[in-house]
């Protein structure tokens, strides 16, 4: 049975009355005095049922201050143009709803509220008509694919399992060369060469860049092409139009979402929704400040609005408002779509009890959901830093992943600088901190922490807190880097580097994070924030598969390499201290072993040595004989021949893998 209502015993539970109230604003904040007197009322809002349709008559329910000198409901037969068909006075409930009843079916009508600030779908649209204008009335049961309700993953996942491929719809299909036939929309990922591929490289998570409606592409003309990654929020709980193959009619794009999902789930691969929460695409037209000015974002102590997201404002997670919409939007997402997971953008704007009461809810009612974020902000919040989702406060937030920069930036070189290269690039100085991306981000008494690029303590208090990666999409991807701050670097080169890249990715025991393409040498024409770059700039030319194999091929087996040896994966600070060691290294040299069996049962003291020198290496191990899994850019699991300690030699620029 579908749940359509929020169970909301769960929050208040959490917090007293009084609490409720103190968690809001003072009663001398002009703003909010109505909140910090119904702060109770506050907390027990239920967004979710914002539209209630059945065929005999449909609910409106709006949340919206008792200042407002008229609130209307108007009801349309299109999503864009036309005059009402009918308009609705609301009527007020005496706390902080208002509510109209208007009998008959509704389904397949258009609808938009309006509080004297301009007309919008609410905050809480379920469905829209074209570019998000107007509210949809639709019914939900109608859009489940058949066998949906079989679908969802309930199976609790390890963390440490998980291998995430980052994509953007557009980019992973509209290229000619990818040879499918639904390019840039959600129905590309039901199609089998789509699945095939994932399957083949082998990662078990695709995330998925903002697919909610957003701003920035006219669903309108969609003949000509727009790009954008959609980190520019309009109505967070619809899918966006542009990826469906009918913008105008609203069901079209829930239900291809729908089946873009199942096909993943048949695949075996969970999918993670990228959210972006910390900010609208501008602040006075958004639907929030249209239906309750001013209560979902913050305003600094001069009384301008904050930037924290360096988009022009930042929401307030602390106030019982966006808080409550957090938690009910992430929860629609898994209930409604079966999403299995959530990136939760700048997720330092939002405050550490908000992003623990999200993991604590997925905990009680969807423990299969896991939740990772980017630990810090764009600019300066109005809210305490010790307070925010910072990575630095991670410790605090047990449930939840964040990225680790450090090992990123060890690798591949300062994000502030594309021209400055690091490890990879042959230069030394950053191996303490490639060590404790090695390490999981956890304390490790190897890791001398006064040397880590960033952090000066241990913030993971797992290892599988740290998302470990060395390029995503707001960034140059990796080959582009390795051209920008190798200079004279060739074809060969450029690969080996790749490789041993990836290499330490996916031997860290953090969960390894990849984007899309770069199993295929893909390049972004060295454009380091491509957001609204054409697609000759962002689409994967699938003809690099052809062109690199040699590249595929590895990626596939180091994955295949990671899930088949758990020692790679131990998801246990303890048990990483206790196997992981070190070994001695030196400049542009890191090496380490996982020692005394480590959970796999038939690789014993595997040794990982990461040599970005441009010659080869004579490395000193524990003596014994070993077999050799990977060296010379290849990876073959059933051996590449047996080497005697205690020395080994490593060719330039590579990685070799071996074990006992």
């Amino acid at each position: 049975m579908k749940i359509t209502n929020l169970l909301l015993a769960g929050f208040l539970s959490l917090l007293t009355a009084q609490e409720a109230v103190a968690q809001n604003v003072s009663a001398n904040d002009a703003d909010n005095a109505q909140l910090a007197v119904e702060g109770q009322h506050a907390l027990a809002l239920d967004f979710n049922n914002e539209v209630a349709y059945s065929p005999q008559k449909t609910v409106f329910k709006l949340f919206a201050p008792k200042e407002a000198k008229a609130v209307t409901l108007r009801i349309y037969a299109d999503g864009q143009g036309g005059q009402p068909l009918k308009t609705v006075k609301m009527a007020y409930d005496g706390h902080v709803y208002y509510t109209a009843t208007v009998d008959g079916d509704l389904k397949g009508k258009f609808y938009t509220f309006d509080t004297g600030r301009g007309e919008c779908p609410g905050v809480f649209a379920k469905a829209v008509g074209v570019n998000g204008q107007r509210g949809a009335i639709v019914d939900l049961d109608a859009t489940d694919p058949e066998g949906w309700k079989a679908d969802r993953i309930t199976q609790k996942v390890n963390m440490a399992d998980l291998v995430v491929y980052e994509m953007h719809h557009r980019d992973f299909s509209i290229d000619p060369s990818s040879g499918l036939k639904y390019k840039g929309k959600f129905l590309a990922l039901t199609e089998r060469k789509a699945i095939d591929h994932l399957k083949k490289l082998g990662v078990n998570a695709v995330h998925i860049l903002p697919s909610f409606d957003y701003a920035s592409v006219d669903e309108t003309k969609l003949d000509t092409p727009q790009y954008n990654w959609g980190y520019d929020p309009v109505n967070y709980n619809v899918p966006d139009g542009s990826y469906s193959t009918n913008p105008y009619d609203p069901a079209v794009r829930i239900k291809e979402f729908k089946q873009m999902v199942q096909a993943l789930h048949k695949a075996g691969i969970r999918i993670v929704l990228d959210v972006v929460y910390n900010h609208t695409f501008d602040l006075e037209s958004s639907n929030f400040q249209r239906i309750f000015p001013d209560i979902y974002y913050r305003k600094t102590a001069d009384g301008k609005w904050s930037d924290g997201s360096g988009c022009g404002n930042e929401t307030r997670s602390e106030l019982a408002p966006m808080r409550n919409f957090m938690l009910q939007s992430m929860r629609y997402w898994v209930d409604e779509y079966h999403i299995d997971g959530f990136r939760v953008d700048l997720m330092g704007v939002h405050d550490i009890e908000t992003m623990n009461q999200i993991s604590a809810m997925f905990a009680r009612e969807f423990p299969a959901t896991f939740i990772y974020g980017e630990g810090w902000s764009a600019g300066a919040c109005a809210y305490p830093v010790d307070k925010l989702a910072m990575k630095a406060n991670m410790k605090q937030m047990p449930g939840i992943a964040a990225f680790g920069d450090e090992l990123r930036d060890a690798l591949r070189g300062p994000f502030s600088d594309d021209t400055k290269g690091a490890f990879i690039a042959g230069i030394p100085g950053s191996e303490e901190s490639l060590k404790f991306g090695i390490a999981g981000a956890i304390s490790h008494p190897q890791v001398d922490m006064s040397k880590v690029n960033y952090s000066k303590e241990a913030w993971a208090g797992q290892p599988w807190q740290m998302m470990s990666y060395v390029s995503c999409h707001d960034d140059m991807c990796l080959v582009d880097r390795l051209r920008a701050s190798v200079p004279g670097i060739t074809q060969d080169e450029l690969i080996r580097l790749d490789l041993l890249a990836q290499t330490a990715v996916f031997t860290s025991q953090g969960v390894p994070f990849i984007q899309a393409g770069e199993e295929a040498l893909r390049d972004k024409k060295g454009v380091h924030n491509s957001y609204n770059s054409p697609d000759s700039v962002n689409r994967i030319d699938w003809t690099n598969l052809d062109r690199y194999p040699q590249v595929f091929s590895y990626y596939s087996n180091l994955i295949s390499m990671r899930k088949n040896h758990p020692a790679f994966r131990l998801g246990d600070a303890d048990k990483v201290r206790r196997h992981l060691e070190f070994l001695p290294g030196g400049d542009n040299l890191v090496a380490f072993r996982l020692k005394d069996n480590a959970g796999c049962d038939t690789w014993n003291n595997i040794i990982v040595i990461l040599n970005s020198a441009k010659q080869a290496r004579t490395v000193a191990v524990p003596a014994g004989k070993y077999t050799v899994v990977c060296r010379d850019g290849v990876i073959n699991e059933a051996g590449l021949g047996t080497v005697e300690g205690p020395q080994v030699e490593v060719p330039a620029q590579s990685a070799v893998i071996m074990y006992q």
